[in-house]
C-alpha cells in the first residue's frame, strides 16, 4: 500500500483548491485525495479506485464517509464492466500514478508505472477523455523520472491543454503538478457527438485522430501546434468539398477552422498494395489505372495535388481495393497542373519498377516519359490513355 509522501502533499493541495462536482480518485492508496475531495463543499460524491483489493478492503474499514464510494478497478475497467457505471462522467479526476522506472528487484505496483515510467500515464490520459465533462478537470502529479516531456506529448495526443501548477525539487527528482483539461478543439468535436476519440497518426503539419460519429468510423485531422503552416485544414476542406463531388478524397462530413472531420479509410498504402499478398496483376493494374483517372480529373480541374511524385503516404488502397487519395492540404490552382506526371515519375522509379515487376508489370522507361510529355503539352483523355496502355 502507497503511504502519503510528497507527491501525495502537493497533489493534495490542489485536491483542496480544485476539486467541484462528481470526483473520481484515481489509485487511491491510504484516500488522501478523496478524504480531501470529499470535504470541498464544492464537492457532491467521490468514486474511489484501486487496482488492489487489499487496498480498497483497508479503506472500507478505516475511512467512514458517505460521500466516498470505494471501488476495485484498474484504471477505467470498471465502468466498462459495470453497468449501473457506464456513460458515468466526472467534473473532477484525480491521480497520482505510479511514476517510477520498472525495477526488477522491486515488484510494487504503486510506485512502478511500467518499463519506462510512463506506460500507466500514457494508458490513463488514453482513456480519461470518455470520463471527463466538457468542463472537467484532471488533477495528476508526477516526477521528473517519468520523462515530463513523454507525459506533455501523451496530454497533446489526447487532445488535452494543461496548466503547470507547481514544481517541486526533492532529492534527486522534481514533481509536477498539473491541472489538465479537455482543449477548445476536443469541446468542439465533442460537442458534435464525436465519441472515442483518440490518436492515430502524425505527419508534417497535422495530427490524424479516429473516433465514431454516428456508428462510423472517422477521421479527424488537427493542425500540429508545432507547424508553421497557415490555413492549410481550411484549405484542404476547401479542395476536398470540390474533389468529393468527383469521387475523389475521403468523403468530408464536416469542418471547422482548425480541423476537419472525414470518413475513415480503411485500407494500405499503395507501396505496401504492391508488395502484399492481396496484389495480383489484374488488381495492381486497376488501380493504376484507377489513380491515374482520379489524377486526370484534378488536372482538368487545374488542381495541383503537390505530392504525387512520392505519394507514399497519399494514395490508399481501401478494403474494397479501391484507390483513395488523401492530403489536401498543399493543394492550389495552378495553370498547368501536373498530377499525372508527377506520378508518371513515381512509378518508373526504382523501387516502384521493381514492385511491379514482382507483379509481372512492366513498363517502358523511354515510353513513359515520352507519354508523360506529350500529355503535359495537351492534357486530353486521350494523351493518358496512351500512357495507361505502356503498363502492361
Amino acid at each position: 500500500m502507497y503511504e502519503p509522501r510528497e507527491d501525495s502533499t502537493l497533489l493534495e493541495k490542489y485536491v483542496r483548491q480544485h476539486a467541484k462536482g462528481l470526483v473520481l480518485d484515481m489509485g487511491i492508496g491510504f484516500g488522501i485525495q478523496a478524504i480531501t475531495a470529499s470535504h470541498n463543499n464544492k464537492v457532491k460524491s467521490v468514486i474511489a479506485l484501486d487496482v488492489q483489493e487489499e487496498v480498497i478492503e483497508h479503506c472500507k474499514k478505516n475511512i467512514v464517509n458517505k460521500k466516498i464510494k470505494f471501488l476495485v478497478s484498474d484504471l477505467f475497467k470498471i465502468f466498462e464492466e459495470n453497468k449501473s457505471l457506464k456513460n458515468r462522467k466526472f467534473d473532477t479526476i484525480t491521480f497520482n500514478p505510479p511514476y517510477l522506472p520498472e525495477d526488477i528487484r522491486l515488484k510494487d505496483l504503486t510506485v512502478e508505472g511500467g518499463k519506462k515510467g510512463y506506460e500507466t500515464i500514457e494508458k490513463f490520459l488514453n482513456q480519461a477523455n470518455n470520463y471527463l465533462k466538457a468542463d472537467g478537470i484532471i488533477l495528476i502529479v508526477f516526477s521528473s523520472l517519468t520523462k515530463k516531456d513523454k507525459v506533455d506529448e501523451f496530454i497533446r495526443k489526447n487532445l488535452l491543454d494543461f496548466e503547470l501548477l507547481e514544481t517541486q525539487k526533492i532529492f534527486f527528482e522534481e514533481l509536477y503538478a498539473y491541472l489538465i483539461k479537455k482543449s477548445p478543439i476536443l469541446k468542439k468535436l465533442e460537442s458534435k457527438k464525436i465519441q472515442n476519440i483518440r490518436y492515430f497518426a502524425k505527419g508534417k503539419r497535422g495530427f490524424i485522430f479516429i473516433g465514431r460519429y454516428k456508428s462510423k468510423k472517422i477521421a479527424i485531422k488537427t493542425k500540429n501546434p508545432r507547424s508553421e503552416a497557415i490555413l492549410r485544414i481550411e484549405n484542404e476542406a476547401n479542395f476536398l468539398k470540390v474533389l468529393n463531388k468527383k469521387n475523389i478524397g475521403p468523403r468530408l462530413l464536416f469542418h471547422g477552422q482548425d480541423f476537419l472531420v472525414y470518413e475513415f479509410v480503411d485500407g494500405i498504402a499503395f507501396t505496401e498494395f504492391l508488395e502484399s499478398k492481396k496484389a495480383d496483376k489484374k488488381g495492381v493494374l486497376k488501380a493504376i489505372k484507377n489513380i491515374f483517372e482520379q489524377l486526370f480529373e484534378m488536372d482538368k480541374l487545374n488542381i495541383n495535388k503537390e505530392e504525387m511524385s512520392h505519394p507514399v503516404k497519399h494514395v490508399i488502397i481501401s478494403n474494397k481495393n479501391r484507390p483513395v487519395l488523401l492530403d489536401f492540404e498543399r493543394s492550389h490552382y495552378i495553370k498547368n497542373p501536373g498530377n499525372v506526371t508527377q506520378f508518371c515519375d513515381f512509378l518508373i522509379s526504382k523501387r516502384i519498377l521493381q514492385l511491379l515487376k514482382n507483379n509481372r508489370i512492366k513498363i517502358s522507361n523511354k515510353k513513359m516519359i515520352a507519354n508523360a510529355k506529350n500529355y503535359k503539352k495537351r492534357i486530353n483523355k486521350n494523351n493518358l490513355n496512351k500512357i495507361i496502355s505502356e503498363i502492361k
